[in-house]
């Protein structure tokens, strides 16, 4: 493939090289943050959580529950990132502790959820995004190591989890310092 008739959506590095090249590339330079979704209703914004991971160059994405999600959403990112797919909570968990992978949860509507600017992100984590509409089952959440919410300081009850993986994904890229220099 020629880089000036690629019409794939990639940076100019990435033009007119194999699906495989891209892959090894991306690898070298992965961070340590993994990004996980439940889904249990097919939600359609699990495609944008995935692009979202894709721009962040997270070193995995879990998929809990149902395998198949909208990927258009994705817009083909997914081709660039190592998917993983668990059936149930459980196995997700022991996968994630017996990598020594800290599970976080980020849900607005439980209690026992802190504000994002009053919680530590360190490496080795796995942000955990729930459906739209449910946010995360109560079962994952008593799994998870810790749970923060994005502060909001508008009238509705949440943000869509596409957007709140973006700013998640980002305050967690910041704060450990891998924001490539501006």
């Amino acid at each position: 493939m020629d880089a000036s008739t690629d019409t794939r959506n990639l940076v100019d590095k990435f033009k007119g090289l194999p699906n495989e090249e891209i892959i090894a590339e991306l690898d070298k330079s992965r961070i340590p943050l993994e990004i996980a979704i439940e889904n249990l209703a097919h939600d359609f914004n699990i495609g944008t959580v995935v692009r979202n991971a894709n721009a962040f160059n997270v070193a995995r994405v879990h998929i809990i529950g149902k395998r198949k999600y909208n990927r258009r959403g994705a817009m083909v990112t997914d081709k660039y990132l190592h998917i993983d797919h668990f059936a149930t909570v459980e196995e997700f968990i022991a996968d994630a502790h017996a990598r020594g992978m800290k599970v976080v949860a980020v849900d607005n509507n439980r209690p026992e959820s802190k504000p994002l600017a009053s919680t530590e992100l360190v490496p080795n984590s796995i942000l955990v995004f729930g459906s739209e509409s449910d946010g995360i089952s109560q079962e994952l959440l008593d799994a998870a190591d810790q749970a923060f919410y994005i502060e909001q300081l508008g009238s509705t009850r949440s943000i869509n989890v596409g957007c709140a993986s973006a700013i998640a994904m980002y305050e967690a890229v910041r704060r450990l310092g891998l924001l490539p220099d501006a």
